[in-house]
């Protein structure tokens, strides 16, 4: 027998739990004596299969996953495959002596050794996870089931190189997940009492942990629970290596361009150009074989003969020729790359004979050598603050609080140029091009800790990750505001709908044109159609169903808290104001000009957009006519009218922003009259100057900026538009966080039950049988009435004959690119618009503002001569809801249709829900490269 094995530790050695040990007569690690050739199992079960080989190891086909470390270096982890027996081997080989020690509780390496062919073994019954960083393996994490309870011991151990990254801490994140997905509900490490650094690894980790000291040793606990805290210190992990790793990007020490011509109008030559006369700080190194010197500087045949360190190469060289660069920076320790290369026009990127997916090799060479890529197809990178300009932009742009990422090159550079003569200038710009790796979702992480930046845009194409994205874009805009201009094809599926199943009979059409709609019920009416049913299937299917894709982007984007802009233009005018001026406290304006006309198509559009323009204070309206000329109007707008001189409009704008029921103030000239253009500039730009309350301009037929802080906008429309905007953006952040606990009395064990239990019976899915429906619903608190859960043709009868009850739906559809799309509004036969929709999470805050988005909301709240329904009842559905479909992916569609809200409560007279095979969704608590 070899000795037994019995240490985790961190420290001078690698990260190690003790390690399952076989005591005497042949145990396994947790005491139970083990028959000759038994392999040790769970006796639980478990929730989900094992997806094991029949020696008990993880399936070979899980290819595994790259994963950042917290210095932003890049790991891959996968399962532990019989094939890594010599590389494990090589590791103990590398540990020093301490290191074993720490580990395996003993000096000698032939412990190691022995533990090593263990688990490669064909009968080792425990899950293994093995760390590789470029292309060599440098940590193996491993638990093994107990097989009388549901917890496991854990056992790790690390190259010494490689400590201090936070390798540890993800494979003991992942090991945690992979075992709690299994049944386990406690991991069990024992680790030496010296050991500090692994037990603050273990404390941090975000799970529940429990410690007992023994003699010579202590025993922690961790219960691997998916939870609030779990989610927090993932995040929080996230944010620092994904930093870290853009660092590389965004604050290089040194750049290299590969590719740099002597030719002035070539992509490499002007790269190089902008970044010598953008002032970059450190060493800038042209890489050009043919080439001695170029644009004043000494050239390089290749990255071998630079000297020093290179953090960022930009490479600028023909297609065919960027892997081999590629390769070329990985063999001598690039940290990022931006290509700007791509395929000629029509073709696939970097695509080249004998290639097929060039981009995905240049993917894989990156990942493997820990780079992380901008691009292929990138315009380049711009950080201001840095003095970085390694771009292809006709002007460099000034310094500024704009972070700007685009995906389509032309847009980005237009956006750029266009924010330049708006004067907005950048804190950084980043054009991601095919955006193979570095994309939106990293960048926002970058910008969030941004001093520089107070206004993030995003051009997007496509989203890589919808759900992060929502995530990520949640928590920044509690801080800073996130601007995005995407179609609606961004939200496309890369694959078949993985939600494909059967549907309910007869045709559902799902048509955007305009329809005439019967009047809905409590006196509710729809006035075009998404989409609409037979009469020959009342209730078929969740109006839901109906959503455009512009609708589900819209929903994914609002629930985010994000400012969805049609175009650039839009973009630009919100984002310029957001940059420039404090948000509003409120939706008070007051419109100071000398154009009652302008003014007044101003007060239109802003009692359209639900802008107040209220009359001013009466103390304010006595202070107006002091200092204004007769015939002025001073209730609001305040009308100098045409003669109205600069000193005029100071007077009349410090006037107004003293009123403390003014939130924000538009300042309106038409010229030319009054002084001029350029003194009335100067006016606005002194009573604005130190204001708390929200100043912007309308300048007729001039976009600009005045001073350094008053946005300018040529026409009415725009201002208004910006700045209702900037209202709802500084009400949403005004509200609180959202809330992701789930509401009481759920039983999410039992609904998963009730949906495997189906999908095994109808392994295609199905639409449920009433009874079951009802089932699955009433897991989650979702009432039924019992008369629809037995399916009886009354059901809907019973609650809607109450006196003053209104007719409502509550449903949702699996959208393929991100999950359960949930919405609501009033019930109907006919064709329907009258809709609010939501991504979950939904907390009850956003189900209010998914019921105030409707435009019969005046009829739940007792308007109109009817009494107030019970709206609470009607929000927690929603809540209930959107919970259930975001844990049971495999509900493909669901249709509480009608939800009868009464004045005391609301009940689902009618109730359909179909299942179909759904792969879970990638989890949030597991941190993975996408």
């Amino acid at each position: 027998m070899p000795p037994p094995v019995t240490g985790y530790a961190t420290g001078d050695g690698a990260d190690r739990i003790r390690d399952l040990r076989p005591g005497p007569g042949g145990t396994t690690p947790l005491g139970r004596a083990a028959a000759p050739g038994e392999a040790a199992t769970m006796t639980r079960p478990v929730t989900r299969p094992v997806s094991c080989s029949a020696a008990g190891r993880p399936d070979p086909d899980d290819g595994g996953c790259d994963v950042l470390l917290r210095d932003g270096g890049i790991a891959r982890i996968r399962p532990l495959l019989p094939s890594d027996r010599e590389a494990l081997h090589a590791l103990v080989d590398r540990s020093s002596e301490r290191s074993a020690y720490l580990r395996f509780f003993t000096g000698g390496r032939a412990t190691a050794h022995g533990y090593m062919d263990r688990i490669t073994g064909p009968r080792h019954p425990g899950r293994a996870l093995v760390a590789l960083m470029r292309d060599r393996l440098v940590g193996v994490a491993e638990y093994l089931p107990d097989p009388e309870r549901p917890e496991a011991e854990v056992g790790i151990l690390l190259d010494d190189e490689v400590h201090g990254h936070g390798l540890g801490t993800l494979l003991l994140e992942h090991l945690a997940l992979d075992a709690a997905e299994r049944g386990v509900e406690e991991l069990v490490a024992v680790v030496l009492p010296g050991n500090g650094p692994m037990l603050r690894v273990l404390a941090d980790l975000g799970l529940p942990a429990t410690r007992r000291s023994e003699p010579g040793e202590i025993e922690v606990r961790i219960a691997p629970l998916r939870d609030g805290r779990l989610l927090e210190e993932v995040e929080r992990r996230t944010h620092e290596a994904e930093r870290n790793s853009l660092a590389h990007v965004l604050t290089p020490a040194s750049v290299a361009v590969v590719g740099a011509s002597r030719d002035p109008t070539r992509v490499g030559h002007r790269i190089l150009r902008a970044l010598v006369d953008g002032g970059f700080p450190g060493p800038i190194h042209p890489v050009n074989p043919y080439a001695a010197e170029v644009a004043g500087l000494p050239a390089h045949p290749g990255l071998g003969a630079v000297p020093g360190p290179v953090d960022l190469a930009v490479v600028a060289v023909p297609p065919a020729a960027v892997l081999g660069v590629a390769q070329d920076c990985a063999r001598h320790g690039v940290r990022a790359l931006v290509v700007v290369s791509s395929g000629p026009s029509g073709q696939a990127p970097l695509a080249e004979a004998g290639n097929g997916d060039s981009a995905r090799e240049l993917l894989r060479i990156c990942r493997e050598a820990g780079m992380r890529l901008v691009g292929p197809g990138s315009l380049g990178v711009v950080n201001t603050t840095a003095s970085l300009h390694a771009a292809v932009l006709p002007v460099r742009p000034p310094a500024g609080h704009l972070g700007l990422m685009s995906q389509p090159g032309a847009a980005g550079v237009a956006l750029v140029e266009r924010a330049r003569l708006l004067g907005l200038g950048v804190s950084s710009f980043v054009s991601v091009g095919d955006k193979a790796d570095v994309s939106g979702n990293d960048l926002l992480e970058w910008w969030e800790d941004d001093p520089e930046t107070r206004v993030v845009a995003l051009c997007l194409e496509s989203f890589g990750n919808p759900r992060r994205f929502a995530r990520i874009a949640r928590r920044i805009s509690a801080k800073k505001p996130v601007i995005v201009v995407a179609g609606a094809d961004a939200l496309a599926p890369a694959a078949p709908p993985h939600n494909a199943g059967p549907t309910a009979p007869g045709p559902a059409t799902r048509s955007h044109s305009a329809g005439t709609a019967a009047p809905g019920p409590a006196g509710c009416s729809d006035a075009a159609a998404v989409g609409a049913l037979s009469p020959a299937e009342p209730a078929a299917r969740p109006r839901a169903a109906a959503a455009t894709p512009d609708v589900a982007l819209d929903a994914l984007l609002r629930g985010a808290g994000v400012i969805r802009e049609d175009d650039a233009r839009d973009l630009l005018d919100t984002a310029r104001l957001l940059a420039l001026q404090p948000p509003p406290a409120g939706h008070r304006v007051a419109i100071v000009g000398n154009s009652a006309g302008a003014q007044a198509t101003i007060a239109g559009a802003c009692e359209r957009r639900g802008l107040l323009v209220p009359e001013l204070s009466p103390a304010t309206q006595r202070a107006l006519r002091a200092r204004l000329r007769p015939g002025a109007a001073v209730a609001n707008p305040v009308d100098l009218t045409a003669g109205g001189d600069a000193g005029e409009y100071r007077a009349a704008l410090e006037a107004v922003l003293a009123d403390p029921c003014v939130d924000a103030v538009l300042a309106v000239y038409a010229p030319p009259s009054g002084s001029g253009l350029d003194a009335t500039r100067d006016a606005v730009a002194a009573a604005a100057s130190g204001s708390p309350v929200t100043v912007l301009a309308c300048v007729m037929g001039h976009d600009g900026l005045i001073g350094d802080s008053v946005p300018a906008y040529a026409f009415p429309e725009q201002a208004v538009h910006a700045l209702s905007r900037a209202v709802e953006y500084a009400s949403r952040r005004a509200a609180p966080p959202l809330c992701d606990a789930a509401p009481p009395g759920l039983d999410a064990r039992a609904a998963r039950e009730i949906v495997d239990r189906d999908l095994t019976a109808h392994p295609g899915g199905r639409w449920l049988d009433v009874p079951i429906a009802a089932a699955l619903l009433s897991c989650y608190g979702v009432r039924v009435t019992p008369s629809a859960a037995a399916g009886g043709p009354d059901a809907a009868a019973e609650p809607a004959a109450e006196a003053g009850a209104v007719e409502m739906i509550v449903g949702g559809v699996a959208h393929d690119a991100f999950g359960p799309l949930i919405t609501t509004g009033p019930a109907g036969s006919g064709v329907v618009t009258d809709r609010a929709f939501r991504v979950p999470p939904i907390d009850r805050a956003e189900a209010v503002r998914m019921i105030g988005e409707l435009r019969c909301r005046a009829i739940l709240f007792g308007r109109s001569g009817r009494p107030r329904v019970c709206v609470e009842a009607l929000e927690d559905q929603i809540v209930r809801v959107g919970r259930l479909m975001d844990d049971l992916p495999e509900i493909a569609e669901l249709a509480l249709d009608p939800v009868v809200v009464t004045p005391v409560g609301a009940v689902a007279t009618g109730a359909r829900v179909r299942l179909a095979p759904a792969a879970p969704p990638p989890s949030p608590y597991r941190r993975r490269l996408r």
